[in-house]
This record gives structure tokens, sequence and C-alpha cells, in this order.
């Protein structure tokens, strides 16, 4: 069976189970939209590449599956970059297709030609140029199959306008074999067995989990062997959810703006098993403090992240679930001994971080923007799907909003994108129709990407976002007032937009609250209104975030008040 490009690509997306794209079109893919039009998959009209392609990320985080993006070539394509560098810095699973000028005029300045492969090198997992007919339906396959294995990623396809509409056979779906790709799954037994005695044997361990849990689809093993071994557990930005942030066993993000008990038990502790993390600056402050007297264990996929930051003494490549799953069957078959360490003091030394130096906020006169995160998680019981900007209003929505299932807390970390979260909650809205979507946001970053809420109005989502709008760009005024003899230059934000009006001018409900008493009301009636409503509270404007580590100091190091 003969087809055209557009038609394998159609078909490949189909056999891939693709049932939703995001994208924007342009001359280079007017054949491909022509052809998706006569598909039953749905397409997401953004209103700017770079919302398609956080849209398909939001899409990815919150199913698990690869999420699928469309965009034109030469600016088209520019705008991807932002976006797929997000995912990529995250290890999100995500094919980006872009059309191409035609074979003939590459290299000649066409209209609308730029060296998309060549751009997004560094932030892709891998790229392809499709140079002609017979090799596309098998980069299609391998685009998908490398987005989703190993160390997931964003994938690039640039296909030629020409390569588009001439024809090829069609192999069919079939296993994908790569030579120089072989990611290790099973980790070494050998290795598991000395990491299963290592715990029975520390009297002050812990695990420290990251993202690539809740990629691998770990949470449950996690779980399972934190409460099994009665270990507590700290968790990376990335990895919020992954374990239950309600949970006895929870100290909370540890990190420049961590948690104090995390980050005191990471510093004291004999034993930390690290897991689908790859000890981010973020995390580990000084890394020469870092779990200074601590046996470090490392289990990742990808063998490169391991020793690249911190060095381990116990190194594990293999996928996260598997390795999990089975050092609980280890730890189930070996019997505890006699000279078993007594971890009573570890606990209780413990449980006096928790209750001396908690997360904590004074509400008084002016809305602090903790009671609105605090209030929301109430309110909803925390079970909302959360996607974040990037910011105070982030870090703000980590600390106060307790995750308990992963999938649910959506959020730009390695890249640190402002503009993620509306677009982000348009493609988990998309993905969870059932599910409340929530963006929490700064008056700053909600700015980068405001132009898709016209795309949740359209399709009527009844996606929430919260503004706490302090008229700063708040994190950075937080520097300036900490580090730079407050000076705020270029941090001002005194003629931001009305935000209820614009709002109402995009379609959706607009809500204010200026004063602490208005808080709850305004979550209420927004939270239960159908359909798009932007609420927006006017926070204290010189709170800042706390605790937190200063730029090249130790995790113990921390800022307090």
């Amino acid at each position: 069976m003969e087809l055209t490009g557009t038609e394998i690509l159609m078909k490949v997306l189909k056999e891939e189970g693709v049932d939703t794209i995001f994208g924007y079109p342009g001359g280079a893919v007017i054949d491909i939209y022509d052809e998706l039009a006569r598909t039953d998959i749905r397409h997401i009209l953004a209103r700017h590449e770079q919302g398609a392609v956080h849209a398909a990320d939001g899409f990815a985080r919150a199913t698990g599956r690869t999420g699928v993006c469309l965009a034109t070539s030469g600016p088209g394509a520019t705008n991807t970059v932002t976006g797929i560098a997000t995912a990529y810095m995250d290890s999100i699973p995500m094919v980006i297709i872009t059309g191409q000028v035609p074979t003939q005029l590459i290299g000649n300045d066409a209209f609308q030609e730029v060296d998309i492969v060549g751009i997004t090198r560094p932030c892709t997992k891998h790229n392809y140029l499709v140079k002609d007919i017979d090799s596309l339906e098998r980069i299609l396959r391998e685009a998908f199959f490398l987005a989703r294995s190993g160390r997931p990623g964003p994938v690039l396809v640039d296909i030629p306008k020409n390569v588009q509409s001439l024809k090829a056979k069609v192999n069919g779906p079939q296993d994908i074999s790569m030579r120089t790709y072989k990611p290790t799954y099973k980790p070494n037994v050998k290795q598991l067995s000395r990491v299963a005695g290592l715990i029975k044997n520390a009297k002050r361990p812990l695990i420290f989990s990251g993202g690539g849990v809740v990629l691998s689809g770990a949470s449950e093993a996690l779980t399972q062997l934190a409460k099994s071994t009665n270990l507590p557990v700290t968790s990376t930005l990335m990895g919020l959810g992954a374990f239950p942030g309600t949970d006895p066993l929870w100290l909370g993000m540890p990190g420049m703006h961590g948690t104090f008990r995390a980050n005191m038990a990471i510093s004291q502790c004999d034993l930390m098993l690290a897991v689908g993390v790859r000890f981010d600056d973020r995390v580990t402050g000084r890394t020469d403090d870092f779990a200074p007297n601590a046996t470090i264990i490392q289990i990742d996929i990808d063998p490169t992240s391991i020793h690249k930051n911190i060095e381990v003494d116990v190194p594990i490549v293999g996928d996260c679930k598997i390795a999990l799953e089975k050092l609980n069957e280890l730890l189930e078959k070996e019997a505890v001994t006699e000279n078993a360490p007594d971890r009573t003091e570890w606990e209780s030394q413990i449980e006096a971080w928790k209750n001396t130096t908690p997360l904590a906020y004074d509400q008084q006169e002016t809305i602090k923007p903790q009671y609105v995160i605090d209030t929301f998680f109430k309110m909803t019981k925390g079970e909302a799907i959360v996607t974040t900007e990037v910011g105070q209003n982030q870090m703000w929505a980590a600390q106060y909003y307790h995750f308990n299932r992963p999938h649910q807390f959506i959020t730009s970390g390695g890249l640190g994108t402002m503009g993620f979260g509306l677009p982000a909650a348009i493609g988990a809205q998309m993905a969870c129709p059932d599910k409340l979507v929530v963006d929490v946001a700064g008056d700053g970053s909600i700015q980068m990407n405001m132009q898709e809420m016209a795309t949740a109005v359209e399709h009527k989502l009844p996606i929430k976002v919260i503004i706490l709008n302090n008229r700063y760009l708040g994190m950075v005024r937080q520097w300036q007032d900490l580090f730079y003899d407050k000076c705020y230059s270029a941090t001002t934000l005194d003629h931001n937009p009305d935000f209820v009006k614009l709002a109402e001018a995009y379609g959706a409900k607009g809500l204010r609250a200026t004063k602490p008493e208005e808080v709850e009301a305004v979550l209420k009636e927004g939270l239960e209104t159908e359909g798009a409503v932007i609420m927006e509270f006017m926070v204290d404007r010189e709170e800042n975030v706390y605790p937190m580590v200063p730029a090249g100091k130790a995790i113990t190091d921390m800022l307090l008040v």
C-alpha cells in the first residue's frame, strides 16, 4: 500500500495512540492540516506555538503518555524552542512535528526556512530532518519510541513540504531496534541486595525521590518501601506527589526553598536512597556539604546522571519502578537481625524538626499568598491538578498544597519557564476532562502566555487561574530585597492590566479579592463557576518565600524569616 507523506503521518499517529494534537498552522504544514481534518484526531489551536508545546507537555505530564504538537517552518518552529527545552530539562515524552521548506530549497535562505534541527539539537533527546519519503515512516515510529523509552524526552521531526505529498509504501507497526540505543531497564540484583542490607543497618536513613519516580510509574513501589521500612521521604519539586504529602513520613521538599526538616534530615542522615533524581543545584546547595555523613545510593535509568553532580557510593542503573519493586522483594525476604539499629533517636529528631520550625505565615491586614494557597488546598481537599507558572507562586504552591498522588503537580522545574502554567493547564484539562485543573500564577508570569485564555474559552475548558498579584516580578524582587539593598531594578509591575476585565474580554469569568476576608468567598465562587475563571488576589507586595538558602551556601544555611 502506498500513501502520501501526510497520510503516513496520520496513520502512524493513530497507531501510536495519539488522539489529541496541539498546534498552529502555516504554509509549510498546510498539507498536514488538510489531511488532519480528515481524521478523528482532536486538534487544539493554540494562540502561539510556545503555548502549543507547553499544552502538549501538560497533557504528557498529566497522563504519562507522549504529547504531540505541530508547527510550521521558520518562526513557527523557532517559537517551539522554549517549550522543547522545558520538556527536555524535565524529561517529558513529546514528539514535535515541524514543517520545512522543500528539500531542494534547504540551504537557500528560502522564505520561512530555518535549521530547526540544528537549533534544537542541544535541547531534544533526538531530532530528525526527513530527507526522503521512504524514511518517513521509520523516523516517525523511532521518534515515538525514543520519546517514551529509557529516560523520556522530546523528539523533533522536521518534514519538508515536498516530502509530505510524495508517496511511499507503508510497512505498519513493528518492533523498534536501534543499534546505538539500548536503555538498561533491569538493575543489578547484587547491587540491590547490597542496598537492602544498607537499609536494614542504617541508623538515620531516608529516601530522596525525584521526577524519575513519577515518570516510571514507581509511586506505589516507593510508598510501599517507605512504609514497610518506616523511612522518611523527601522529594524534589519534580517528584512531588510521588509519595503522599499528607503522610506522617513525609518531610517536604528539600533545597533552596525546601522545608527545614527536609534539609536538616538530608544533612544528618547516614544513608540516602536517591531514586530518580539528578541532584540539581537548587536541591544540593553547596555540594561539598550535601549529605556529608551519608552513604548515597542512586537509582536512575540514565547512566549519565549518576555521579554527574554528586559522587555516590552505590550506583544502580535501571528503571525506578523495576528497581524498587525488586528491592521490596529483597527486603521482605531478609529477616530482621537482632543487631538491627535503634532508630528511635532519629525519629524523635525528625519530629522535633517538624514541630519547632514548620512552614508558617502570619495572616493579618493584607492577603498573604500562603493563605490563598492554604485555603485553596483545604477547599479542594488536595484533589486538584495544579499547574504553576514560575517564581514565588510556584514555590508557595509546592510548599502549601500537599500532593498525594503522581501527575498531580505540573510545573517547569529544570528550565523554570515563565508562561508555562496556563497552556500546561489546557493540556492537562484536555487529558483529564473530569478533573479540577488550576493554574497558580504570578501577575508577571501569567502575562507571558495570557493569549491562551482564548484557547481555553474556545474549547470550553473549565480551567481556573489563581493570580497572586503583588505587582512585582516577585522572585527577582526577593533577591534584590535580600542581596541587592532593595534596589528593585526592572522588577516593578505598576502597569498590569485589569485581570478581571481581561478575563471578561476573553469570555471567561473574572473575580478579585483585595482583603483577607474575601479570599474564601472568591475561591468558592471561582471553583464552583462553570467554564474558565481568573481569580486575582491582591497579596502582600513584599512577602518573601521562606525558608531560603542563599546561592553558594549549604542547605543547612537557611534564612527562615
